[in-house]
């Protein structure tokens, strides 16, 4: 799941993705989706990509890291 977390979550035209006590809020057309985020996974947003990282390379931020970027993906591509 390693590979999969280094890859940045590109944001559409349309969707807004915003974070906000640990909270990722995605809005689109399509409507509204939030999710929780483990403090050990750092997230930022910027010039249109949510870029996600671990605090460490601990089994459970390794799978954490790839669950959280698929999770966002998801949402990203659904709020579309």
């Amino acid at each position: 799941m390693s590979r999969i977390g280094k890859a940045p979550v590109n944001i559409p035209s349309g969707v807004e993705v915003s974070m906000k006590d640990g909270v990722i809020q995605v809005k689109g057309p399509k409507g509204q989706l939030q999710q929780a985020i483990d403090p050990c996974i750092g997230v930022t947003i910027e010039n249109g990509t949510v870029v996600f990282t671990r605090e460490s390379d601990h089994k459970d931020h390794r799978s954490k890291h790839g669950l959280y970027r698929s999770l966002i993906n998801n949402m990203v591509r659904r709020g579309i």
